[in-house]
C-alpha cells in the first residue's frame, strides 16, 4: 500500500515524542454556546463540567448574543444556508455588499471586500497588489497567516525588529529603489498583546512614500475610543492603506474576514486574490449576524468600555498576585511561564480548579517563551475574575512561581 508501515511508525514516534515532552496539544470539547461560562469535556470521555472561559476571542461577548442569534436566524430564513458559489460567478447577495459598505464606514476606509476568513484575506492581498518589483517589510512578530501570505507573493521580503522604528526607517531607506514598499504589522499582537506604534509607522511611511498594512483582527470592535481599531487608538484613521480583519473574534465570532482600505487596492483583490476568487462566499447566516453586530457596537460603546474595565482589573489582579505578565493595555494578557511542560501542567491544574486556559509553546510562540494567554471579555463579570485569580494563586503556589521573574522561573524549570 502507498502508506507504508515505515511511514506510520515514523509519525507515531513523532507524536509519542510530543506526548513525552508534554507538548502534545489536546482539544477540549465544549458542550455549550460560547460565553464567559461554558461546559467542557476534558479529558475526552469525561462528563462535561462548567468552567470560566479565560481564553476565547469573544472580546465583546457577542458570540451568543440573542439579537445576533436572531439576526442569523432571519438571514437563514430569508437568504438560505449557503451560496454554493464563489462571488464573481453567482455568489454575491445584496447583503454581502451591505456588510462591506458598513465595514467601510466603521473602519473609516474607502472600500471593503469580504473573504471567507482573515487568514484567506492575508493569503490573497499581497500577491494581488505587489510584484517582484516591490518589497514587503514586516514586523518580526506578525501573525503566521501574514507570513504565509507573504510567502505566496513574488515581492521581496524583509523584516524589522519588533516595534523598532529606527530599524524600520533603515529598511525603508535601504529599499528606496523598489517600485512600492509596504510596511506590514499586526495592530494588536496576538501572543504578547502589545499594540503596534501605528502613528509612528504611518509617519515614517508617509515620509518615505511607502504603504502601510495592518491586520487588526485582535482590535476591531474594541480598541480605540469607539472600537474602530488600532488606527483609531493611534489617531491615524483615514491614513491606512490596507486593513485586514476578521468577523471571527469580537465582531460576532463566527467566521469571515475582509480586506479594507484604498479603493484601488481592494479592487485589485477583487480581480486577483485567489482565496477570494476560488472560495465559496461567506454564508448568508454569518453576514446577517455580522450586520447586527455592527449595529450593536455602532450604537453604544458600553461593551468595549466594560471590556476595558475588566482588562485593567485583571491585569492588576495578576500583577498584585506576583505573576510575570506581559505589560500592555489590551485584553490579551499573557502569563509568562517560559517552560512548555510547565505551561501545560499549570493549564491542566487550572482546569481542575474550574478555569479554562491553554498553554502556548513552540511553534505557536518562540522556544523559551511558553505562556498561558488569558483573554478578557465584556461577558466576564467581576465574580468571574475574582474566582479566576483565586485559582491562579492556588496553582501558582503549587508550582512556586509567584513573585518569580523570568530568570528565576527558567532556573527552576528550565526552558
Amino acid at each position: 500500500m502507498a502508506y507504508s508501515g515505515r511511514a506510520r511508525e515514523s509519525y507515531q514516534n513523532e507524536l509519542a515524542n510530543l506526548r513525552d515532552q508534554g507538548l502534545f496539544k489536546e482539544e477540549r470539547y465544549i458542550h455549550a454556546p460560547q460565553g464567559a461560562e461554558i461546559e467542557v469535556e476534558f479529558p475526552t470521555g469525561n462528563p462535561p463540567r462548567k468552567v470560566i472561559n479565560m481564553c476565547a476571542n469573544n472580546y465583546l461577548g457577542l458570540s451568543s448574543h440573542p439579537e445576533v442569534v436572531a439576526a442569523a436566524h432571519a438571514g437563514l430564513d430569508h437568504r438560505g444556508y449557503g451560496m454554493s458559489s464563489v462571488r464573481f460567478i453567482c455568489g454575491t447577495q445584496d447583503i454581502h455588499r451591505e456588510l462591506e459598505n458598513k465595514l467601510t464606514e466603521f473602519l473609516g476606509t474607502e472600500d471593503t471586500l469580504l473573504f471567507p476568513s482573515c487568514m484567506d484575506a492575508n493569503a490573497g492581498v499581497f500577491e494581488a497588489v505587489l510584484s517582484e518589483q516591490d518589497v514587503m517589510i514586516a514586523d518580526r512578530l506578525v501573525h503566521a497567516s501574514i507570513v504565509d501570505g507573504m510567502r505566496l507573493c513574488k515581492a521581496m521580503q524583509d523584516t524589522f525588529k519588533h516595534s523598532d522604528m529606527g530599524h524600520l526607517e533603515e529598511k525603508l531607506v535601504e529599499h528606496q529603489d523598489k517600485r512600492f514598499r509596504m510596511v506590514i504589522t499586526d495592530g494588536v499582537f496576538s501572543m504578547d498583546g502589545d499594540i503596534a506604534r501605528l502613528d509612528a509607522i504611518v509617519a515614517l511611511a508617509e515620509k518615505h512614500d511607502a504603504m502601510v498594512f495592518v491586520d487588526d483582527s485582535h482590535a476591531s470592535g474594541f480598541i480605540g475610543k469607539t472600537g474602530r481599531g488600532t488606527h483609531e487608538h493611534c489617531g491615524v484613521v483615514g491614513r491606512m492603506d490596507v486593513i485586514t480583519t476578521t468577523l471571527g473574534k469580537a465582531l460576532g465570532g463566527a467566521s469571515g474576514g475582509c480586506v479594507s482600505g484604498r479603493r484601488e487596492l481592494v479592487e485589485m483583490c477583487r480581480q486577483r486574490a485567489r482565496p477570494y476568487l476560488f472560495s465559496n462566499t461567506v454564508a448568508p447566516v454569518i453576514v446577517s449576524g455580522a450586520l447586527k453586530v455592527l449595529d450593536l457596537i455602532s450604537a453604544t460603546t458600553e461593551r468595549r468600555d466594560k471590556l476595558e474595565t475588566n482588562t485593567v482589573y485583571w491585569r492588576k489582579l495578576l500583577t498584585d498576585a506576583g505573576f510575570d505578565i506581559k505589560p500592555g493595555e489590551s485584553p490579551i494578557v499573557p502569563v509568562m511561564l517560559y517552560n512548555a511542560k510547565l505551561a501545560q501542567d499549570v493549564a491542566r491544574d487550572l482546569f481542575a480548579e474550574g478555569i479554562y486556559v491553554v498553554g502556548f509553546f513552540f511553534p505557536v510562540v518562540a522556544k523559551g517563551q511558553a505562556r498561558i494567554r488569558t483573554q478578557l471579555s465584556a461577558a466576564h463579570e467581576k465574580h468571574h475574575l475574582d474566582a479566576a485569580i483565586a485559582a491562579f494563586v492556588k496553582v501558582g503556589k503549587k508550582y512556586g512561581i509567584l513573585g518569580l521573574g523570568k530568570n528565576q522561573i527558567i532556573e527552576k524549570y528550565g526552558l
